[in-house]
């Protein structure tokens, strides 16, 4: 847990070159449930020294993360439920609070659910205001994903067809979890067979307290931003880069995330709180430093890597009590935060933003690594 990032980062890139082959003295597979349907569905446990993770192959969800506080005591940091009928229930009821999944075809909002590839006109299916969200009401998160065992991890995998929620081109889709030197790392990996477009991430809901204990403002935090992407009333980008400096949406340095969330200023009115898009310094072309959490009380540290360009930071503003989680309790406004490593918003309909096109030929690859720490 102490031992120096880069080498943790090392050890977490170099895994993911290791052949995937049957395996993992680490990794274990049981019956998560079935769905209404009668399909199986299979939930996977990750372990390493004090840390568990279990995914779950129903929409690749990050069902719980144990991680050590100060003291060496566990707790699980992820917002979620206790068995798969909680995410089967809650992705049935309009407003899904994608607690954990992979989401794809497009992570994020798309204006009016409408884009033009190649001259042609796509209209996805409304399911956010006015907006396409998260790939649709059918995405990434709703889908069984075929599953296998690979070193120090899982592989899931799954191939959205032409045409689904609207999408053009057979797009195979690769996701890995992997567990290494105290850090998560999920990868990303994709190919189609027409032009389509593609924007993946995870949808997890940290708090480092623990899932269900409290709110997460007391928590600091650090954005490796200097820019975020302007957006209007409906949450989408108007495509002007405006700097976070003299803005409460400046994280630069370590700052508590309840310090100016109710500030009186515009991005923060329309989305109820945190909920932009941050540009990161890095812009993607490396996997640098995105983010730093970290909870005073427990001690945990969170640090994020990516080679993704923005990052998409919510502070959970929309939970009202009626999602009743694990150990049955009910996820009050801000328990959890979201730090969605992705492309922008909105691609697709601003072309001076990095794109997010996929051709035939090419290979999509992003990888994010979550690291974890304590500090006394």
């Amino acid at each position: 847990m102490n031992m120096g990032w880069k080498q943790v980062l090392t050890a977490s890139v170099l895994l993911l070159c290791v052949s995937s082959v049957e395996g993992g003295s680490n990794v274990k597979k049981d019956l998560f449930g079935k769905l209404p349907d009668g399909t199986p569905v299979d939930i996977y446990t990750l372990s390493e020294g004090p840390i568990e993770v279990r995914v779950t192959n129903y929409g690749g969800y990050l069902v719980s993360l144990k991680v050590p506080d100060r003291n060496g005591k566990s707790a699980d940091i992820v917002l979620g439920f206790d068995d798969l009928d909680g995410y089967v229930n809650n992705n049935t009821h309009k407003g899904t609070a994608y607690l954990g999944p992979i989401v794809g075809r497009y992570a994020n909002r798309i204006a009016r659910g409408n884009f033009t590839l190649d001259g042609r006109q796509y209209s996805l299916a409304i399911n956010n205001g006015p907006n396409a969200l998260h790939g649709g009401p059918h995405g990434f998160h709703q889908v069984v994903w075929k599953g296998r065992l690979i070193p120090a991890g899982i592989e899931l995998t799954y191939l959205s067809k032409d045409g689904e929620e609207g999408y053009p081109g057979n797009l195979n889709v690769v996701v890995r979890y992997t567990l290494s030197q105290g850090a998560l790392t999920i990868d990303y990996s994709a190919t189609t067979d027409k032009d389509t477009i593609l924007n993946l991430t995870n949808h997890t809901y940290f708090n480092l307290k623990g899932a269900g204990q409290g709110d997460i403002l007391d928590h600091d935090l650090i954005l490796y931003a200097s820019r975020f992407t302007w957006a209007d009333s409906n949450l989408t980008p108007t495509g002007e880069l405006k700097s976070v400096g003299g803005t409460p949406l400046d994280f630069r340095k370590s700052t508590r995330i309840g310090e100016r969330i109710d500030s009186d200023y515009e991005q923060l009115r329309v989305a109820g709180g945190y909920d932009q898009n941050f540009v990161l310094d890095a812009g993607g072309r490396e996997l640098a430093e995105a983010a730093e959490v970290y909870e005073p009380s427990s001690g945990r540290v969170m640090r994020v890597l990516t080679d993704q360009p923005g990052v998409q930071f919510y502070t959970g503003n929309f939970f009202d009590g009626t999602i009743k989680g694990k150990n049955g309790i009910a996820y009050q406004r801000r328990f959890g935060l979201c730090l969605e490593t992705q492309h922008f918003p909105d691609s697709p309909n601003h072309p001076e933003f990095p794109t997010t096109e996929l051709e035939p030929g090419q290979r999509f690859h992003r990888v994010t690594v979550f690291g974890f720490s304590t500090r006394k």
